[in-house]
């Protein structure tokens, strides 16, 4: 089996990331730095209980490190710098897919198109606490989060993605976020390399890729009931098949960082 590289410490990385389908008179965002402060920071601004948070994950080979994970894990984030071949990956697999057009509390995942620059960190982060068992921790009954969730759950993908656009609870909590790294923040209209990609499970405990880039969700495939995003079978669905056809591009180092959502320690 192909030793695959450990995950780099997130708080040296910052998030994601220019979205090269995003046109440059859109509006931009500042990225967020890829710390799990941060980000617990911003999602619990808007409404997520404190149940739960953000965890660096250092390692998917280490069965030492990866006990360190509080479990299960809700949603794992994958950051990356984009490559020739994720680009010609994503552009085939892509290719004879349709639009996405779901819609309705009928929908297996809720699914956000990006349409701001720069804001894939943040399109990431509400995939994460939008779906599977993280849902149900939305806690504040009219938070700007749960508001955002109930509105966007009726609304097709463009018209979903103009709420986003639109919201400006969602302006002020990414803006507040995006000063508070341990890093220099980049401009708002800089041109980021990485990308960022989150795994969901949703209630038939099938994996999800979820990609404001893509032309929808991806289905990666059946878990098991007790199989949470970071277990054996949900890596081998997701970031390892990305690791592995990175590596047999050929395209050099492999630079990535790994945040789950977990259960928060600190948290009464």
């Amino acid at each position: 089996m192909t030793t695959l590289p450990e995950a780099q410490p997130s708080k040296e990385t910052p998030i994601a990331i220019d979205d090269p389908d995003v046109p440059k008179t859109a509006k931009s965002f500042v990225p967020l730095e890829n710390n799990p402060e941060v980000m617990s920071s911003l999602v619990h601004n808007l409404g997520l209980s404190k149940a739960l948070s953000f965890h660096d994950v250092f390692s998917i080979d280490d069965p030492d490190l990866l006990a360190f994970v509080p479990r299960p894990a809700s949603a794992l984030l994958l950051v990356f710098p984009v490559s020739r071949a994720y680009e010609m990956f994503r552009m085939q697999e892509d290719e004879k897919k349709p639009e996405y057009q779901g819609k309705g509390a009928e929908e297996p995942v809720l699914w956000y198109k990006q349409t701001i620059r720069n804001a894939c960190g943040l399109i990431g982060l509400l995939h994460a606490v939008s779906n599977g068992n993280s849902r149900g921790f939305i806690a504040e009954q009219g938070s700007d989060l749960e508001k955002l969730v109930t509105d966007a759950t009726p609304l097709g993908p463009i018209e979903r993605a103009d709420l986003l656009y639109n919201s400006q609870a969602l302006e002020r909590a990414h803006q507040s976020a995006a000063v508070e790294g341990q890093s220099t923040a980049p401009n708002a209209e800089d041109n980021i390399d990485l990308h960022y990609v989150c795994f969901v499970k949703d209630e038939k405990n099938n994996l999800w890729e979820m990609d404001g880039r893509r032309k929808g969700p991806l289905n990666r495939g059946p878990l098991g009931p007790d199989d949470d995003v970071l277990s054996g079978k949900a890596l081998e669905l997701g970031v390892r098949k990305f690791l592995k056809r990175e590596e047999e591009a050929g395209g050099g180092e492999l630079r990535f960082s790994l945040i789950t959502l977990a259960p928060n320690l600190d948290f009464d």
